[in-house]
């Protein structure tokens, strides 16, 4: 390898992680709700990385973010076929999707860590295809259009199942919710 080889692929992989690594965050993220393990979420993330970078010459398109979040549901859905067929389980690790903890009075910091159990377990029961979209778009923020460009499917599609998702969601956390003192 000559030096001019070498310099290219140095500036090739700057440019890449000036690009993708602002969105490690969100794949990571996107990989623990579809995948609902921390570490099955980091090593699919990393393995997604890799193959955006393989492909990084060929992307062609407007969001590098909704680009990169399509490589990471493929690789997420291939793992998890992977899984079926093995008869691997996983539990969801509630400790480890836990980001910072908000020093209040212990009621408080109980109440936050109940509602954020029931959120993660109703979260957990909605079908694959209703909660990628809602943690694309309530947790990650990405438009219509971009969900669309990540799922595959027309924004109509993606809109159908966002409100059929929160829909599904609301009823499970309004059937899940603890009920008052009791006399």
């Amino acid at each position: 390898m000559g030096i001019e080889e070498a310099v290219s692929g140095v500036d090739r992989t700057a440019r890449f992680e000036q690009t993708f690594l602002p969105h490690l965050d969100a794949a990571y993220n996107l990989a623990r709700w579809l995948t609902g393990s921390a570490q099955d979420a980091a090593d699919l993330a990393q393995e997604s990385y890799l193959r955006a970078f393989e492909h990084y010459e060929s992307f062609r398109g407007d969001s590098v973010r909704a680009w990169l979040l399509a490589i990471v549901r493929n690789t997420c859905y291939s793992h998890l076929r992977k899984s079926a067929s093995a008869g691997e389980t996983a539990e969801f690790d509630e400790e480890a999707h836990i980001s910072q903890r908000v020093l209040e009075d212990p009621e408080t910091l109980a109440l936050r860590a109940e509602d954020r159990q029931r959120l993660a377990q109703a979260l957990e029961e909605l079908p694959m295809e209703f909660r990628e979209v809602v943690v694309l778009r309530d947790l990650e923020e990405m438009s219509y259009k971009e969900i669309a460009g990540v799922i595959g499917a027309p924004v109509g599609t993606v809109m159908s199942r966002l409100a059929r998702g929160r829909e599904r969601l609301r009823q499970l956390l309004t059937v899940a919710a603890p009920k008052g003192p009791q006399p």
